[in-house]
């Protein structure tokens, strides 16, 4: 035991100092860990592919033995720091595999490709002892080229501000992020796209890369020339961005028009004033998306102004039982059809809990609106819970939506 922890200190001292050396190292990921393992047969690249390893998962992690399961695509891997010869097997017991010794120092490494979406529990253990136990969630889609920049497309410029003084949702505080389409001039006239949970959806570098779907569809004219406001739920005010907001749940799985009268009363004037924008009048060029509570908020949206708003992008939307939401299949039921364009996205794996069942609340969703003629459409994937079974679909989602408007 004392040997391990000196040799947990000599790897934490070497590595600090490596990590304080300037420039930023290379991201290592789990799928170059499994090339190298089958053609690291030299000491110098042994030792390359143990550093790797390291930072990979993070020598502090694997000294205080919480490393937890990397995931790229369908590729997991486990590593440990352990004098003994170390497994991972499931937790029913069932052997992933056995760990590969990187080393005199006890890092061992498993890289395993997976079944696509499936999820389970795991152990790392050494000697029948556990070392270490998490979840591997694996869910993987691939993107089209329209979520991919592409070359002479040009970029629109993504604007941000701070909303602090909310009068529908008292001491709030939110960014605001507003995309404006390249060549963008004051006072055009552009359709408007108004996203929940906005940030994450924005980010050419993240999971939904709105902006940069946008950005070639705009191009290919498969979809208006559209300014974009990406909205956060309001977080309070000694909250620090990334926090979990603590707003959110009341503001998007609430029904009633609130969250209409902020968009139209505060935020949307705001962006108009600071941005020289101009929203075409008629309701067919103003469309709203969400995903989860946020997909919720965009139908009730669309559901209490269909006066502003006609179009829905909803992926793996809260239609339980939280706020009242579970209500909605029965209401498009028994209330005169509106003029709304409604697109669904969920999957067989999303969300089972005390709230209710959301593959099957989506579901019911369909039925009614397909009983009440409304113009809808649902695709159906293997999703969990989440913006992964959305982001390579949204391309096409966006033209269906905005199909008939130039």
């Amino acid at each position: 035991m004392r040997a391990v922890l000196f040799l947990s200190l000599l790897l934490t001292a070497s590595f600090s100092q490596a990590q304080n050396k300037p420039g930023a190292q290379p991201t290592v990921t789990p799928r170059q860990i499994a090339a190298a393992l089958m053609t690291a047969t030299q000491p110098a690249e042994e030792k390359a592919l143990h550093d790797k390893v390291v930072r990979l998962f993070g020598i502090n992690n694997l000294t205080q033995g919480r490393a937890g399961a990397k995931i790229e695509a369908t590729t997991v891997a486990w590593a440990v720091i352990d004098p003994k010869p170390a497994r991972v097997v499931q937790q029913d017991g069932a052997l992933i595999g056995e760990m590969i010794a990187l080393g005199g120092d006890g890092l061992q490494v498993l890289v395993a490709d997976m079944p696509n979406f499936t999820e389970f529990g795991y152990r790392v253990e050494s000697e029948g002892m556990p070392r270490l136990a998490g979840t591997v969630h694996v869910e993987h889609f691939d993107y089209t080229a329209d979520s991919q920049p592409q070359k002479n497309v040009p970029q629109g410029r993504l604007e941000k501000f701070e909303w602090t003084t909310s009068k529908v949702f008292l001491e709030t505080v939110r960014d605001v992020t507003v995309y404006l389409p390249a060549d963008f001039k004051p006072g055009e006239e552009t359709c408007l796209m108004v996203w929940q949970d906005g940030s994450r959806h924005v980010d050419p570098n993240g999971p939904m890369r709105a902006s940069v779907v946008f950005d070639n569809l705009i191009h290919k004219k498969e979809m208006p020339r559209t300014v974009g406001v990406f909205i956060d739920p309001g977080r309070k005010p000694k909250q620090k961005r990334g926090e979990k907001a603590g707003n959110r749940s009341f503001e998007y799985d609430s029904l009633g028009d609130a969250y209409a009268r902020f968009l139209i009363d505060e935020i949307l004037p705001e962006v108009e004033k600071r941005y020289q924008t101009k929203f075409r009048s008629q309701p067919e060029a103003w469309a709203i998306a969400g995903g989860s509570s946020g997909g919720i908020c965009s139908f009730t949206v669309a559901w209490e102004r269909p006066d502003k708003f006609r179009k829905v992008l909803c992926w793996v939307g809260t239609f339980v039982d939280i706020r009242g939401g579970n209500h909605y299949p029965y209401l498009v039921r028994i209330t005169e059809r509106k003029p709304v364009r409604v697109y669904l996205l969920d999957g067989e794996n999303d969300l089972d809990n005390k709230f209710g069942n959301w593959p099957l609340a989506n579901k019911m969703m369909a039925a009614s609106l397909k009983y009440m003629n409304y113009d809808f459409c649902i695709d159906w994937t293997q999703c969990f819970h989440g913006s992964k079974g959305m982001a390579p679909n949204l391309p096409e989602a966006l033209r269906w939506l905005w199909r008939d408007v130039k």
